[in-house]
């Protein structure tokens, strides 16, 4: 993987009025992202040579080419990994890239959340609903919240983490997501807010969760010699990793309840991309819950198993803090578009172009994806 270092950079991105409510398609919003993020890039549709959708989605392949006009259409895959899958698309769009298959691969997500179905039906289609109908519905759990509470409350009997130190989380994405004019929820949150919200899946409480929302959001793989005269600055794909938990398809029967993928996949990607964990500037990790989030530090191994709770607290995931974290507000606060709004997060704060939400002389960043039950991507990316 050392001599995929920096052989792609990202390009371009795009995204869509972020909302509750909207009458476009699954379809159409990922075409409006896909324009916004051509554009970006200073390409046109033509250009494009390969395309990876959000495997959850209702696009496909063919739904690019014929919309956008996309004449020789090289290579299209999917990575269904569910919150996973934007992150692991960057690492399949990097070895389409720098094996010269393709120069510009789209990778894009249209999203329906509040509009369309549920997350419930979601749930349904994932390979594993077998194994959960097995273990876990039995006892009445089948939507995310009710899966992922017995991971938080093992860790919090373990290591005697706290609803409190939840709440730092979803708080500071609330404040980052007021800096954000495209991020849904503006209204300020209050540690007492979300300790009084109603109970949703113990330990997880209405502020726990991630929102479910409409929109589309993609972003542009380049090849990095095609990259350096384009529109904007590249910003370069140092490390990627991919990483399952052990058994993938349960969470129940896992003998560590407390390690995702990311465990996995974090290693590779540093290995990869040469770099400290001290050298990273702002991270966007994925957040479909509070919980995620802290969990996630520790795997990727900013904090030892069970510090999380300790290493979120006193400002330190915030703007100004040792490490910003979700700088546009994330799943908790911006919109939940499956990770892809993270990515483009990412790389708007390497451009410098984060706005009230710019973390100074931000130069390496660190993006995740976290999926289904418990499926891990991690990319480093730098300017």
């Amino acid at each position: 993987m050392d001599a995929l270092r920096e052989q792609a950079c990202i390009t371009g991105i795009g995204e869509t009025r972020y909302s509750r409510g909207t009458e476009k398609s699954q379809v159409g919003l990922a075409l409006e992202a896909s324009l916004n993020a051509i554009r970006d890039a200073g390409l046109r549709p033509g250009d494009i040579d390969g395309v990876i959708p959000y495997a959850a989605g209702m696009a496909v392949a063919e739904d690019f080419i014929t919309n956008l006009g996309i004449e020789d259409l090289n290579y299209s895959a999917m990575t269904p990994m569910g919150g996973a899958s934007a992150v692991a698309a960057l690492q399949t769009a990097l070895m389409a890239t720098a094996s010269g298959l393709c120069n510009h691969v789209l990778i894009v997500l249209g999203r329906t959340g509040f509009s369309g179905g549920r997350i419930g039906a979601r749930v349904q289609q994932m390979p594993q609903f077998k194994t959960v109908g097995e273990f876990e519905m039995p006892s009445g759990a089948i939507a995310p919240p009710q899966l992922y509470a017995p991971m938080a409350r093992r860790h919090m009997e373990l290591h005697g983490t706290t609803s409190r130190q939840f709440a730092e989380i979803a708080v500071t994405m609330r404040k980052h997501a007021q800096l954000n004019d495209n991020a849904i929820m503006q209204k300020p949150m209050t540690v007492a807010d979300h300790q009084n919200s109603r109970m949703i899946s113990d330990p997880f409480r209405l502020f726990d969760c991630s929102l479910e929302s409409d929109g589309g959001c993609a972003v542009v793989v380049s090849r990095a010699e095609r990259a350096k005269d384009m529109a904007n600055r590249p910003i370069y794909i140092m490390g990627v990793g991919e990483g399952h938990p052990h058994s993938p398809s349960v969470i129940t029967q896992r003998s560590d309840l407390t390690r995702l993928g990311t465990a996995k996949a974090a290693p590779k990607a540093f290995a990869m991309a040469g770099i400290e964990r001290r050298d990273i500037d702002v991270a966007e990790i994925y957040d479909c819950f509070t919980y995620i989030v802290l969990c996630q530090l520790e795997d990727l191994g900013f904090c030892e198993k069970g510090e999380g709770g300790d290493f979120v607290m006193d400002g330190r995931i915030g703007l100004g803090g040792e490490l910003p974290i979700n700088t546009h507000g994330g799943l908790l606060s911006q919109a939940h578009l499956a990770g892809m709004n993270h990515i483009h997060e990412l790389t708007r704060q390497l451009r410098g172009d984060g706005g009230r939400a710019q973390v100074e002389d931000a130069e390496i960043g660190l993006v995740t994806g976290y999926g289904d039950l418990g499926d891990g991507a991690v990319a480093i990316l730098r300017r």
